[in-house]
This record gives structure tokens, sequence and C-alpha cells, in this order.
């Protein structure tokens, strides 16, 4: 499980996140979301120990670990894989050197391990692209290939910042297609998102920031049925 309680982040003298508190059960997709500008990406790379920015109060816990004073390196290796904002890959390495360069570790008992071929399983479209450089793929192959990254390292919790920024709308249908695959194993994911009607298709509950704070919680279905809190917070 992963537990923020009272999580207050800043940029220098410019605070952003303003005493967060979230849980996301094991096996949940939660849903993170709000305008541009609300905090989202500060808090995935305060659970991630990404600086900046610096984590000024409060507490992040994963399955009981405090993650607050880690580096992001260990982070990762207690379970955490972050598909990030951007993509954020490397120009001169291939589909196949991006997948076989992440560290691994040994998969939850039950659940089937993460391998360069069950990458291009989830994909196709990465195996026909294995020896193309990442300066020569689509924007829908790079975030194909951000996703599978994450996945190499057999996480038990995955943060996915955006992860339909920007793509096609059949595209937007694959990437919810395997986020409700890896919900369907049990992985838990925490999904920020600014397609509102992909982050409803896929996640059980949800949050809403403004301006740094948390301001609505509840199920996917009653946010759906919210028409003033919708229009209040997303502009909807």
């Amino acid at each position: 499980m992963l537990e923020i309680k009272s999580i207050s982040s800043s940029y220098g003298e410019a605070r952003i996140l303003h005493a967060i508190n979230l849980t996301v059960a094991q096996g949940q997709v939660v849903g993170l979301l709000g305008r541009n500008g609300t905090g989202k990406t500060t808090l995935i790379r305060s659970i991630m120990q990404v600086k900046p920015p610096q984590v000024t109060s409060g507490s992040i816990k994963w399955n009981g670990r405090e993650l607050c004073g880690m580096s992001s390196n260990e982070v990762a290796l207690l379970g955490i894989g972050l598909v990030p904002q951007g993509r954020r890959l490397f120009a001169s390495l291939t589909v196949q050197e991006h997948l076989e360069i992440v560290p691994r570790r040994p998969a939850v008992s039950g659940r089937r391990p993460w391998t360069v071929e069950r990458a291009y399983e989830l994909f196709p479209r990465l195996g026909e692209r294995r020896s193309h450089r990442g300066n020569q793929l689509s924007g829908g192959e790079r975030q194909m290939l951000a996703i599978t990254r994450a996945l190499m390292l057999n996480p038990d919790l995955m943060l996915m910042d955006e992860p339909t920024e920007g793509l096609a709308p059949l595209i937007v249908q694959h990437v919810e297609q395997a986020v409700s695959a890896l919900k369907a194993e049990g992985l838990t994911v925490l999904l920020v998102e600014q397609n509102l009607r992909s982050a409803l298709a896929v996640v059980d509950s949800v949050y809403i920031l403004e301006t740094g704070a948390v301001v609505h919680h509840g199920s996917a279905s009653d946010l759906t049925s919210d028409a003033a809190t919708l229009h209040r917070y997303l502009g909807v």
C-alpha cells in the first residue's frame, strides 16, 4: 500500500504541495486529476524522491517503508516503476537496448515476470521497431517504450505521469488496454491524467488536486455523475 500523509513539497521558496494525504491500496488503479500546474507531477516526483522538488514535511510509505530520504534508485528497487511525463528516452539507444539496461527485481510470487519478449507481446509495434533508436520512434512508440521500460523492473507499483499526452486516439486506446491488463494481474497503479475519459475508463478511485491540495476524493463512478465537481475543478 502507498500511504502519503501530510506531504508538502517546494521548489526553492515556492511551495507547491500543501499537506497532501493520499492512499493507494494494493491492486488498485487510482487516478490523480487536475488542471495543469496543480502539483500532480510534483507529487509523482516526490514519491520517487527525484529532486527537485524538496519534500519539506510529511511521510511517504510504500508497504510500510518510509521513502523520504531515499535515493530515487533505492525507491525503484523497492518495486516502484515510473513512466515519466515526456517519456525521457535515450535518443541513441535502440528499443531493445532500452529494455535490456533496466535492473531486474524478482517478480512477485504468482505473477509472470517481465522480459523483453513479453514487452513485445504487450505492444507488438515495439517488436517491429526493436532496432530503431529512441529518436527514430513516433510519439506513440516512445510512450509504449516508456511503459514497457518501467515494467522491466518487475514493479509492484507503477507511477504513470500523463501516459496518453499528445497521442492519437488509437494509441490512447492501446495504452488504456495495457493499463487494464496490468490491473487485471494485480499491479498497483497511480495514474496522472489530463484525459478525463481515458482516466475514468481504467481507475477505481480518483483524487483531484487544485493549487497543490486535495480538493476531491471518491470513486470513479461517483465523479462521472458529479457535474458540479467536474466543472469546478476540471473545467468539463
